[in-house]
This record gives C-alpha cells, structure tokens and sequence, in this order.
C-alpha cells in the first residue's frame, strides 16, 4: 500500500512551527510520498507541554494536531542535554535563554549557554530527538523514535548551517560542529535525522 493511501492522501501535519524542523524533516520524509504540513499552516496553535521528558511532551504536541486537523500527525521534541548539568536544559531548551534575562531565540540560546559553561572543562553534551506519530487523535500505538547525537560544547559559536545549537555543537568524528556541515551529511548523522530514519521504518513495519 503507498504511504499517501494510508496517511490523509499523503500529508502528515507536523506539530511544530519551527521552519528549520520542517526543512530537515520534509527531507527524510520524502521518499515514502509524504507530505509534511506546519500546523500553522492549517490554522492549528500550539500545544500545552508541561511534561519533563521528550516523549511526553511530543505525544502531547502529535495528540493535539492530530486532533484539530484530523490528520495523522508527526510531533518532535528535542533538546540539548548537558552532562555537567545533568541532562537540563532538556525539555527547556528552547525557552533556555530566557532563564537567564534574554530574549527567546536560537542566537541567545547560544549566548546564555556558553557563558553558563564558560568556567567548566568537562563540555560533553548530546542534542537529543524524540519523534511521535500518530495515525489519529485516538491511536493506542503511537510509534515513537529516538536519536541522540553526542559531542562537545565548542567555546564560541562556529559554522554558518543549521540552527539552534548546531554552531557550538562539536562533533569529534568530523572535527567540525553541525553548523559546519554539508545539509545532506548532517541529516544523515544529526539526532533528528537518526530518529527521523527509524520512524520511517516504523511506518514502514506498522503502518503499511
């Protein structure tokens, strides 16, 4: 059976905003014949998301588009996860800045974390992607994926790609950060792009 025969005629509202998210997961979802639509497109606010892991907080984000588009629908949560702070921001990593007196966004996000970690050696840290979907507002069975992409938090910004922490994320098997990355080899390695892989071959084995 093809994907749009089964999925609303080949559309799957993603329950975020965020363009970037978009751009990325429109890529991977490609080839199955899927087309990704913002919930913001469709008229749809956001959810609530008062959870403390990812994958509450996605189910609760894929529930709510699901329910007022009546489309299946695909939800991400992700987040940085810092060793030295352990595990936080995580769920509040996009509200990170504003901790710290800045404005919400992507740039002050960086800002707030590298003088946050600028006396502290141990930089490990891993961006993390939590996927949800769901074939209805109901579904029992949601199929949920999960990549972690680990590395090290650079000094100061690096690389002109991607979005969110991508500049200070360092990647020791590619000596770069994502920011510096080709949109194709990040795709392929990032933590979106891992969870984005496996939820493809869940719909795949489930759905289809």
């Amino acid at each position: 059976m093809a994907a749009g025969a089964l999925l609303g005629g080949g559309r799957l509202v993603l329950a975020s905003n965020n363009r970037g998210k978009l751009v990325e997961l429109q890529a991977l979802f490609a080839p199955m014949g899927l087309e990704l639509v913002r919930q913001a497109d469709l008229g749809i606010g956001e959810a609530e998301e008062p959870f403390r892991t990812f994958v509450e907080n996605a189910l609760a984000k894929a529930r709510h588009a699901a329910r007022e588009s009546g489309l299946p629908a695909l939800a991400d949560d992700a987040g940085l996860c810092v060793d030295a702070f352990g595990g936080l921001p995580g769920v509040d990593t996009a509200f990170y800045a504003m901790q710290f007196g800045f404005p919400k966004g992507d740039d002050h996000n960086v800002t707030a974390l590298l003088q946050q970690m600028a006396g502290i050696s141990n930089r490990r840290a891993a961006l993390v992607s939590t996927l949800v979907a769901l074939r209805s507002a109901d579904d029992p069975e949601p199929l949920i994926a999960v990549g972690r992409a680990v590395g090290e938090i650079t000094r100061a910004p690096v690389g002109e790609q991607g979005f969110g922490f991508d500049p200070v994320m360092y990647l020791p098997q590619f000596d770069c950060t994502f920011a510096q990355l080709d949109p194709a080899v990040k795709n392929a390695h990032s933590h979106r792009g891992q969870a984005a892989r496996q939820m493809v071959q869940l719909m795949r084995e489930r759905w289809l």
